[in-house]
């Protein structure tokens, strides 16, 4: 029975990320990204997405916050801090949020301040729906393990 519970938890994870590939929520890149996992390393990829989530919580509050600056939006940093989280969201695959980072990027070339704010709330939105999944589906992966008996330290989140 405990084999069987864990196939249909594969088999959940497995719906779960085709759900997402077909939304275009992720690409190809966290396929690559869960290939890098193994026994010698069982967190890896929760762990490099727990970073990503860490490091884009900052990068979102400081483009808020360079957005809130009334007067003097500061596009040239705004700029930067674009280009870190379309690096980081590459690299795990996130496609959706690599997109709006770039449409974002293309806003903050023009100095278009409205066209920010509009990157900005969407940015945020797919940003928490891409947490959300992934929080999903490495619960899911946690739940998995344990019923197939293999042990895996608690993800601090």
């Amino acid at each position: 029975m405990l084999g069987f519970g864990a196939d249909l938890l594969w088999a959940d994870m497995n719906r779960l990320l085709a759900f997402l590939f077909h939304q275009g929520v992720l690409d190809e890149q966290f396929l690559q990204l869960q290939q890098l996992q193994d026994e010698a390393s069982p967190n890896f990829v929760s762990e490099v997405v727990n970073i990503y989530f860490h490091e884009s919580e900052k990068l979102l509050n400081n483009l808020r916050g360079l957005l809130m600056e009334r007067e003097l939006s500061d596009y040239k940093k705004m700029g930067i801090h674009l280009n870190q989280f379309m690096g980081s969201s590459s690299s795990i695959g996130a496609k959706r949020v690599t997109n709006i980072c770039i449409a974002f990027r293309a806003a903050t070339d023009q100095s278009n301040r409205g066209g920010c704010l509009r990157a900005l709330e969407m940015l945020e939105h797919e940003y928490c729906y891409l947490k959300n999944k992934l929080h999903e589906l490495f619960q899911i992966e946690q739940q998995r393990a344990l019923v197939a008996g293999v042990r895996y330290p608690v993800q601090n989140q």
